[in-house]
């Protein structure tokens, strides 16, 4: 069997057009268009859907997760688009690590991973 790769995530948000605004702002200010945001090859839909509130009541449930190369440049843009900070930069054996939330109250998490990890 072969094993499925990610392609994408599916955001459902009662506010979907901020939710979308959120993510072009803070993860792809080149973005345009009104389909889903294309972060690297993996792609981010967002929709109004009916049956979700609007905050994620459990958002350590599911923690999208960003790896990058360079860490303090991801903090960096991060700051200026003006993120919620739940857990700032943080040295732990696997690397480092940042936690931040997005309108909705979901988390997500830039990561840069050691050599070793």
């Amino acid at each position: 069997m072969t094993t499925p790769k990610p392609g994408s995530i599916l955001l459902g948000s009662a506010k979907p057009v901020e939710l979308r605004d959120w993510y072009r702002k803070t993860l792809a200010p080149d973005h345009e268009g009104e389909g889903p945001i294309d972060l690297g090859g993996f792609r981010v839909a967002i929709e109004h859907r009916l049956d979700v509130g609007t905050k994620n009541n459990e958002p350590g449930r599911m923690i999208l997760n960003f790896h990058v190369d360079d860490f303090d440049a991801a903090e960096a843009q991060l700051r200026a688009a003006g993120v919620d900070w739940l857990v700032p930069a943080e040295d732990r054996p696997a690397g480092r690590f940042a936690t931040f939330v997005d309108p909705d109250g979901n988390y997500l998490q830039i990561i840069q991973f050691n050599r070793h990890s």
